[in-house]
C-alpha cells in the first residue's frame, strides 16, 4: 500500500509539471514563452543597452500578467457571447490598413514581427476583451449631476485659470534618424536638406487645405505627439517664456484656427497650429467645456475603479497556474533566460490590456 501510494504521488508530481515552454495556465489554456517573447520584444529599444536578466525577467514577469489577464477577459468573452464577430474583425483590420500604401503596410507589419494573421487575432482579442469591459464594467457607470456639482466645488480652485493659455498642435521634422520613429507613413527626414524639404512640401499641403491632425499623424516625427495628430493640449504663456523665442512668436502672432508657416529651430523644423486660446479667471460650472471635462474626469476614475476591481473577482474565479513566477522564486531569481534579440521593434500593433 505504501508503494504504491507513493508511486501515486509520484504520478501526481509529474502531472504538475508543464510542458515545454509553457509559463502559465489560465483555466487549462496555456501561455507559453513564444507568447511573452512576442511581447517582450516589442518593448525593446534597439539601440539601447541590453536588460540585464533581473531587469528582463522583470518585464517578462509583467507581460506574463497581463497575458493571463487577457485570457481570463477572453474567456470571459465567450462564455458570454460577447468575442468578436468576423464583421467587427474585419472593419477594424481595414480600419487599421487605411492609412498605409500596400508596401508601408507591410514594413509596419515586418517591422513589429507580425503576420496578417497575427494582426487579425490581435485585433478579434482586443475587440472581444474591449466588449466584455463594456458589458461588465463602462455600461454600469453613472455619472450624475449631483457628482459633477460635488467635483467642481471641491476642486474650485482647479478650474481657475491663472494666465492665458494656448492649444497647440504641432508637425516636427529633423534632420537625423530617429529608432523611435511612430508617424504613419514611416517617413523620417535624415539630413537637413531632406528635412528643409519636407517642411515645406507639408507647409504647401496645409496651405492648400490639408487637415493639420492627417498630416501630423501620417508624417510627424515626433514620436509623443504624432499619434494624437500633434496635439500638446493647453501650454500656459509662461511656459512659452520659457521655450524658443521663435515659438512663443510664432504662437503670440497666430489666432486659434491658424496655422504657422515653418519654424527653423536649432535641432528641428517645426509647424504650429493654435487650436484655442484661454483668457484667464474663473471657469464656471455653466461653460459646456468645464461640465464635460468633469464629467469625462468622474468617468475615467470610476472606469479604472471598476475595471480593477472586476478583474480582481474575475482572477478569483479562474484557475492560474504561473510556471514562471513559480521557478523564478524557486532558483532565487538566477533563471537562466537569455535576451539576445538582434533587433526590436517599437511597438505592437495592440498592445496588452491593462
Amino acid at each position: 500500500m505504501l508503494v504504491a501510494a507513493l508511486a501515486a504521488l509520484s504520478g501526481c508530481q509529474k502531472a504538475s509539471q508543464p510542458a515545454a515552454g509553457v509559463w502559465a495556465t489560465v483555466n487549462g489554456k496555456d501561455i507559453t514563452s513564444v507568447e511573452v517573447d512576442k511581447f517582450y520584444r516589442t518593448q525593446l529599444n534597439p539601440d539601447a543597452p541590453q536588460p540585464s536578466q533581473d531587469e528582463a525577467l522583470s518585464l517578462k514577469l509583467n507581460i506574463l500578467d497581463e497575458l493571463v489577464n487577457n485570457q481570463i477577459l477572453l474567456q470571459r468573452s465567450k462564455k458570454m457571447g460577447l468575442e468578436a464577430a468576423d464583421g467587427e474583425v474585419e472593419d477594424k483590420f481595414t480600419e487599421f490598413k487605411s492609412p498605409y500604401t500596400e508596401d508601408e503596410f507591410q514594413r509596419q507589419l515586418k517591422a513589429r514581427g507580425y503576420t496578417v494573421d497575427d494582426l487579425r487575432a490581435d485585433i478579434r482579442q482586443q475587440l472581444s476583451i474591449q466588449k466584455v469591459i463594456n458589458h461588465e464594467v463602462v455600461a454600469k457607470i453613472a455619472v450624475t449631476d449631483q457628482d459633477v456639482q460635488d467635483f467642481y466645488n471641491q476642486n474650485h480652485a482647479q478650474f481657475n485659470v491663472a494666465e492665458p493659455q494656448y492649444r497647440l498642435a504641432q508637425i516636427v521634422i529633423t534632420p537625423h534618424k530617429d529608432p523611435g520613429l511612430r508617424n504613419r507613413k514611416n517617413d523620417d527626414a535624415t539630413t537637413d536638406a531632406e528635412a528643409k524639404r519636407k517642411a515645406a512640401a507639408l507647409e504647401q499641403q496645409l496651405s492648400t487645405g490639408a487637415d493639420f491632425a492627417q498630416i501630423a499623424m501620417d508624417y510627424s516625427e515626433d514620436p509623443q505627439t504624432s499619434g494624437s495628430g500633434g496635439d500638446l493640449g493647453y501650454v500656459p504663456e509662461s511656459s512659452l517664456s520659457q521655450s524658443d523665442p521663435a515659438l512663443k512668436k510664432a504662437v503670440l502672432s497666430l489666432k486659434p484656427g491658424q496655422i504657422s508657416g515653418v519654424i527653423v529651430l536649432r535641432d528641428s523644423y517645426r509647424i504650429l497650429k493654435l487650436v484655442a486660446k484661454e483668457a484667464p479667471g474663473q471657469r464656471e460650472l455653466s461653460d459646456p467645456a468645464v461640465q464635460q471635462s468633469v464629467r469625462d474626469n468622474i468617468h475615467n476614475r470610476k472606469e479604472q475603479l471598476l475595471r480593477a476591481a472586476y478583474l480582481a473577482v474575475a482572477r478569483n474565479d479562474a484557475k492560474i497556474t504561473n510556471y514562471l513566477a513559480q521557478q523564478v522564486v524557486e532558483s532565487a531569481g538566477k533563471l537562466p533566460v537569455v535576451v539576445t534579440p538582434k533587433t526590436a521593434a517599437a511597438g505592437s500593433a495592440f498592445p496588452t490590456q491593462k
